[in-house]
């Protein structure tokens, strides 16, 4: 089949726009939490609103694209992104940034339903690894540039610096108070040109293989008869609350006890969190050629745990650096348990892999236990539960036993002529 690399183009700018838009609430947290002066279980609601999308709506959207296909899905998609950030935009209360939260988390959740098998296809299944990782990084990169982006804004309407580029157009959208609300104009316009993108593309046929299909009621109730299927929903489950826990609340932590300012230092802190992830990235690339996958998960997991440790109870400029490493180590994770969790089952795969992206709405459920915690100790306490999460992720290093394990290769087999 002849590959369609416009459609590759595309798919990877898309895993740049979700990215980019997913990863700025850690970012904006505590402009946020001022704006609403909301207690720290307010604050956790928003992640909530955001990520339980993603419960709701993965396994809905898997049979929505069999009967829809891909382009309309994904039109329909950024017509909820879209949608989102425009209501917002026009009447930032917090009532309203609930609502366009789970709308814009709503879209991204179809995106990643839709992508994947879109990309096998496109892409050619022999460059399918290859551009999964492709994806990543450029996944990475975006997560990056959202908070610098945020901090260009808000500082440049903040100081009414008018005359540079889009800051006079902003400055007119947004109230003096609430400059951060500039963020979800820019996300209505890239949805509404990603959509013009899209209509106008063509889209090739996609025969979704077995692993990818939705799966019949029947083999779901196979599935939960199976302990490891829960075992692992609960990794995933427990890993983006961790990913979110920390991305999303280490700046308001750097700013509560440490003084930084969340606009600048905070900002960064949260963007190279998302930085040194990618890099972490290409690091467990090579390591799963020469490692068990369960002794990385295991190690990355413990310096993980590390970081965290202190970035909680070290000084300042331990604690700004400590919470973005963090992120370097639990660039592993997601794609470890993924693939662990899908190697222990012998068929079903499709229906588990749904099952699995349930999981995500982990990143709901781990916000407003923290942000609850908080408001009965301290942030400081809240997100000790981390510690809770982040143990269960390194018990899967133990426990599992996947039917087939990472292929590696020896240092000998490298430089074997």
């Amino acid at each position: 089949m002849k590959r369609n690399y416009a459609i590759v183009v595309l798919i990877l700018v898309t895993f740049f726009v979700i990215s980019f838009l997913t990863n700025i609430l850690g970012a904006l947290n505590p402009n946020v939490s001022s704006s609403y002066t909301l207690s720290e279980t307010m604050a956790g609601f928003l992640p909530f609103a955001f990520f339980i999308a993603y419960g709701v709506m993965s396994i809905p959207s898997g049979v929505l694209l069999e009967k829809w296909g891909e382009k309309r899905m994904m039109i329909l998609a950024f017509f909820f992104a879209f949608a989102g950030a425009l209501i917002f935009a026009l009447a930032p209360s917090f009532n309203v940034f609930v609502v366009s939260l789970f709308t814009i988390g709503t879209g991204m959740a179809v995106l990643q339903v839709v992508i994947n098998p879109l990309l096998r296809v496109a892409g050619g299944e022999e460059h399918f690894a290859f551009n999964s990782v492709l994806a990543q990084l450029i996944f990475g990169l975006a997560s990056f540039i959202s908070p610098q982006m945020y901090t260009y804004l808000v500082t440049n309407i903040s100081k009414g610096e008018t005359a540079k580029p889009f800051i006079g157009l902003m400055s007119d959208l947004v109230s003096n108070s609430f400059p951060w609300v500039s963020v979800y104009w820019v996300f209505a316009l890239m949805s509404v040109v990603m959509m013009v993108i899209i209509l106008f593309v063509k889209f090739p046929k996609v025969e979704l293989q077995e692993d990818e299909k939705v799966g019949s009621k029947e083999s779901y109730v196979e599935l939960f008869a199976n302990k490891y299927v829960i075992l692992y929903f609960l990794g995933i489950f427990a890993y983006v609350g961790t990913e979110q826990g920390i991305s999303y609340w280490m700046s308001k932590f750097l700013s509560n006890y440490h003084g930084f300012d969340p606009e600048t230092v905070g900002a960064d802190a949260v963007s190279y969190f998302w930085g040194l992830m990618t890099i972490g990235g290409i690091l467990g690339l090579i390591l799963l050629k020469l490692i068990d996958s369960k002794i990385v998960l295991r190690y990355f997991t413990i310096l993980a745990i590390l970081s965290v440790t202190a970035g909680l109870f070290g000084g300042a400029e331990v604690s700004l650096w400590a919470f973005p490493i963090a992120g370097f180590f639990l660039s592993v994770m997601y794609p470890v348990i993924m693939s662990l969790g899908l190697n222990s089952v012998k068929k079903h795969h499709g229906s588990f892999a749904g099952i699995l992206m349930t999981g995500i709405a982990g990143g709901a459920v781990v916000q407003i236990l923290i942000g609850g915690l908080s408001d009965l100790t301290s942030l400081k306490v809240g997100m000790m539960f981390l510690y809770i999460t982040m143990g269960y992720i390194l018990s899967i290093s133990f426990w599992a036993k996947p039917i087939i394990n990472n292929k590696t290769v020896s240092i000998k087999d490298i430089f074997k002529s």
